[in-house]
């Protein structure tokens, strides 16, 4: 491990107005530093890997989730009128870019799509304000492998009647996501691909 403690921007670091480049090279530092793990696992997926990333130790971080929802919402079109993602790894996500959009007076409102139907009250897919057929939403994801989690989000906002032709992730694992987004008409980003932050973390390991 290269941190066992919670790992902290440096104080004199605003992240708030820190400029995107910059951005983008601290948010690679948390993962490294929270996310990222090597050793022996089980994927959701069902396949075994070398390494792990825990998405949920930077979106659920305080500064990580400043970094993220600035940068996912810069990387979305200027047509998207919400953001969604499969609960749970895109719950915190999709609420960092919202809410990060109305301080930039662009409000963007937050879908969570459940895996199961709700089991009670209006038994919805879909928990979020409700939105005009034919409304433009991206589909943010944590980490992509197969790609099955978000396209789940996917087919269940089309189903609603809502236009769906985006998918943007944290980390693409580089595992056949990007291929299966795109047999099915997505376009898909990236913030980070597995071979840069193995990259990094290299580095770090080597400073120590």
């Amino acid at each position: 491990m290269i941190s066992e403690i919670l790992y902290q921007v440096p104080k004199n670091v605003s992240l708030a107005t820190t400029d995107l480049l910059d951005l983008r090279l601290l948010l690679l530092d948390l993962c490294c530093h929270l996310a990222y793990r090597e050793g022996d696992f089980v994927l959701s997926s069902g396949l075994r890997s070398s390494y792990y990333i825990n998405g949920k130790q930077v979106t659920l971080h305080p500064q990580g989730a400043l970094a993220v929802g600035r940068l996912l919402l810069s990387m979305l079109p200027g047509t998207t009128q919400a953001v969604a993602g499969l609960t749970l790894g895109a719950d915190p996500i999709v609420t960092a870019v919202s809410v990060v959009s109305a301080y930039e007076n662009q409000p963007i409102p937050a879908l969570i799509v459940r895996k199961e139907a709700k089991g009670h009250g209006t038994m919805a897919y879909i928990e979020g304000p409700h939105l005009p057929p034919g409304a433009k939403v991206a589909v943010l994801e944590d980490v992509v492998t197969t790609g099955q989690s978000a396209m789940k989000a996917v087919e269940r906002l089309r189903q609603a009647g809502y236009i769906v032709d985006q998918v943007i992730a944290l980390v693409d694992r580089q595992q056949g996501g990007a291929e299966l987004y795109q047999s099915a008409g997505l376009q898909f980003q990236a913030v980070f691909t597995i071979a840069q932050i193995q990259q990094r973390w290299q580095q770090l390991r080597s400073l120590q």
